[in-house]
């Protein structure tokens, strides 16, 4: 293709086509914005494999209050409470607004919201949107919207390689199409490019998302959060297939079981069972599993003949690999999922660089702490693009001047995924995580296609390293206990790869520990 960027000079840029990006260009609307896409929308977004749906407190049972309650049980001590108290009070007008946009939600013959429930969720709170192809229904709605809005320019086929940083301050997007590198001069740019699944070998995210954003933001100098705090569902399907499809717990909410080879519930123990919070669940999925076991979803007896009805997806998925979910137990294992940690930014989605914006995954706002709670990633990604575009909206515009810009490789994450695999799994331990480090810090030195992804992958690894604690989906076989003060965690790039030539120096890393 070839881009005219002359006329598009110094309008907001959005990095990122899900829902997260979408909803920031709405809100932003009549403002002109440039919206770039590295695949044509939704057809390569997390958003449009989301399964569980948006949670808001709508039932007559329900509240804000029980919602935030919720999520700092699940956050495991590390949620920022004013962050979740926001979100959580605002999610109910969210879903208004999805509404009002032409999504169309699950509803009871009445015409209600069907509100259903999932892990660690005290009321009946998940609006859905075609069952259990919600982020489909969604993105539906929002890309027709969008592309029916004149003032929102979207280029598709196109992928942000480089912020350009002048003064401390953003001046433009260098990015690559069909035609060779582009410069987008701007000082407003919005992150909106979702997680990191594409660095694991085992994930239920799109093999395309490693971190774009993650390695935009922390070479143009930005600070980030949380990066240890790694969402592994417990209920991904376990066969060849990657990414391996997800199997929603919505399902549990409906009464499945998880049981082993011999037909064993060996969840019962557990406190909450197959409803406990997603890191308990992945963790004692993951226990059996190493002790040689076989797990698998039950759903033969609940929820039962509605199955295919409910969950046509995972219906889909499972008649794809010869199981009949009516006769057959569903094989399960644990894949990455979600990742909490991200560009640190306020509830406005500034972030430590003046001119930079992040919103959805990507973005660290405290709400999620160590443990997303379900369904609670796509409430926040629709909820603060409102705050982020209003923001963005009051900030001045203006850019770098027009620049050559150089021919960047596309990010390879293909040499990084079996060494953030293996150490920043389920479990993790001091060994495992200073052997990746050693193997990341050559490859995020230099300048070729594994180097952003092995930036992200070291800074993630050095995170966990420094917390020598278990929290949420952290979990530490060295250290298995929570530290006696819950404290978020925060890191550069520069301070990562300090910390791992120290490392690499100095087996101990005493210092920088």
């Amino acid at each position: 293709m070839s881009m005219d960027v002359h006329h598009l000079a110094g309008r907001p840029v959005i990095i990122g086509g899900g829902i997260a990006g979408l909803m920031t260009a709405l809100h932003l609307a009549p403002e002109p914005v440039l919206l770039l896409s590295r695949t044509p929308l939704g057809a390569d977004a997390s958003s449009t494999w989301a399964q569980g749906g948006l949670a808001a407190s709508l039932g007559d049972d329900d509240d804000p209050e029980l919602h935030l309650a919720d999520t700092l049980a699940a956050g495991d001590g590390l949620c920022d409470a004013d962050a979740a108290r926001r979100v959580a009070y605002a999610a109910p007008a969210a879903i208004e607004d999805l509404a009002r946009l032409g999504v169309r939600f699950d509803r009871t013959p009445e015409g209600a919201l069907r509100l259903g429930l999932e892990a660690a969720h005290s009321r009946r709170r998940i609006v859905h949107a075609g069952g259990d192809g919600s982020g489909r229904e969604v993105m539906r709605g929002l890309v027709a919207a969008v592309r029916s809005t004149p003032t929102i320019a979207v280029v598709e086929g196109v992928e942000a390689r480089q912020l350009a940083v002048e003064d401390g301050s953003i001046s433009g997007v260098l990015a690559s199409c069909s035609t060779g590198p582009v410069f987008l001069a701007t000082g407003r740019v919005i992150l909106a490019t979702g997680g990191i699944g594409g660095l694991f070998d085992d994930t239920t995210n799109p093999l395309g998302n490693c971190g774009q954003g993650l390695a935009l933001a922390a070479r143009a100098g930005a600070v980030l959060a949380d990066l240890e705090f790694i969402q592994f569902h417990p209920t991904a399907l376990d066969g060849p297939g990657r990414p391996m499809p997800l199997i929603s717990e919505a399902i549990r909410g409906e009464g499945a079981t998880i049981v082993d080879e011999t037909g064993r519930r060996f969840l019962v123990g557990v406190r909450g069972a197959e409803l406990a919070p997603r890191d308990i669940v992945a963790r004692a999925v993951w226990n059996h599993l190493s002790k040689g076991h076989r797990a698998f979803l039950d759903v033969r007896e609940k929820p039962g003949a509605t199955f295919a009805r409910q969950f046509p997806t995972i219906a889909s998925a499972c008649s794809k690999a010869g199981i009949d979910p009516a006769r057959d137990l569903i094989p399960i294992r644990p894949a990455q999922h979600y990742h909490m940690g991200g560009i640190a930014v306020d509830l406005a989605g500034r972030t430590s660089v003046p001119g930079l914006w992040a919103c959805g995954e990507v973005a660290s706002t405290g709400l999620h702490g160590a443990n997303r709670l379900a369904s609670n990633s796509l409430t926040e990604a629709v909820v603060c693009a409102r705050w982020v575009a209003e923001s963005v909206a009051a900030s001045p515009g203006g850019g770098g001047k027009p620049a050559m810009a150089p021919d960047l490789p596309a990010p390879d994450p293909r040499p990084v995924r079996p060494l953030l695999s293996r150490a920043l799994g389920v479990t993790r331990d001091d060994a495992g995580l200073k052997e990746a480090a050693r193997a990341l810090l050559p490859l995020a030195q230099h300048h070729a296609a594994a180097s952003d992804p092995a930036a992200v992958g070291l800074m993630i690894t050095i995170a966990a390293l420094l917390r020598q604690e278990s929290r949420g989906a952290h979990f530490r076989t060295d250290f298995p206990h929570h530290a006696a003060v819950a404290r978020r965690s925060q890191i550069t790039l520069d301070a990562a790869l300090a910390a791992a030539r120290e490392l690499a120096s100095s087996p101990m890393l005493e210092s920088a520990l």
